[in-house]
């Protein structure tokens, strides 16, 4: 793990080129991999000293982090026709200038502390071999490169979702845009990364009955007894409604013989979810009764992706 300390210039470098109302940043700070919660700070001082904190804390790839928080800005160039270039970055005399002035000093300063950018968010310590350049990451085997344990590998995928939106949402021009209105376009895009890595993926797989009815489960991983639950968040009665709805579900999950571990998945684009740690704190752990058990875990994202 890289927990590299990050220099104060870094982290202040990269909030000048992060912009968006709070909700929309914590949003992109939690996907990154930022350990919360969010600073109780003001808006010109959180973003660097949230960033500076995920350098400073051992549990955290801080180098995972930076790259996840500028991928956007440094391999997706505003164009000039873009209405909302001007507004971004605070200027109407020619901001595509301005976008490029702004994206060299950020090179400037990571590489003056001794970090180099790679396109795809990824930052090393310069001296490094570059991730082109590594042919034990570029060049997978058959069974393709994956990490330790299955755990690993789901927190990578789904923490990466909104990462794996973007380029969908915002694609070429006359390309077909891809959104994510339902449940369903979730629980597609998460299949799709699922499937080059787990063999036995089992969609829609029935519950034994609860209070009367029974459910289908979103994703069933039997090698893992792990499930695999989606959530939109529709407004904001919903958001108030989610928790009683897991709630439900976990009840009859634990029901099943092939599932020992529940992971909730929640996307909450417009951030109707008023208090997201507070509801995953309620929900997560162990859930057990003499009918069966089931260890429970919560993931929530939103913003724009």
């Amino acid at each position: 793990m890289s927990n590299i300390r990050l220099p104060i210039a870094v982290c202040a470098a990269v909030a000048e080129v992060l912009k968006g109302s709070h909700d929309t940043l914590n949003a992109l700070f939690i996907a990154a991999g930022a350990p919360g919660p969010p600073p109780d700070l003001a808006h010109h001082s959180k973003w660097k000293t949230w960033l500076q904190r995920a350098g400073n804390d051992p549990e955290v790839d801080s180098l995972a982090v930076l790259g996840n928080l500028i991928e956007e800005f440094m391999d997706l160039p505003l164009l000039p026709s873009d209405g909302g270039l001007a507004e971004f970055l605070g200027t109407e005399h020619d901001p595509l200038a301005e976008y490029n002035k702004r994206r060299e000093r950020l090179t400037q300063i990571l590489e003056e502390h001794g970090f180099r950018y790679f396109r795809g968010g990824r930052v090393i310590p310069i001296g490094e071999n570059s991730p082109e350049l590594n042919t034990e990451i570029t060049v997978p085997t058959s069974e393709g490169q994956k990490p330790s344990t299955i755990e690993d590998l789901l927190k990578i995928i789904i923490r990466g979702l909104p990462r794996a939106m973007h380029p969908l949402i915002h694609r070429r021009k006359n390309s077909q845009v891809l959104s994510f209105e339902s449940e369903y376009d979730i629980q597609d895009l998460l299949h799709s990364q699922l499937r080059p890595w787990i063999a036995d993926i089992r969609p829609e797989e029935f519950t034994p009955s609860y209070a009367g009815s029974s459910t289908r489960m979103d994703f069933l991983l039997p090698a893992h007894k792990l499930v695999i639950e989606t959530k939109r968040i529709r407004d904001k009665h919903h958001a108030s409604k989610i928790g009683d709805e897991l709630i439900i579900d976990i009840e009859h999950y634990r029901r099943h013989p092939e599932s020992a571990h529940l992971w909730c998945v929640i996307y909450d684009p417009q951030l109707f979810i008023s208090n997201p740690k507070g509801l995953a704190t309620d929900l997560e752990g162990h859930r057990s009764t003499p009918d069966g058990s089931i260890q429970v875990k919560v993931f929530i994202f939103g913003g724009s992706a």
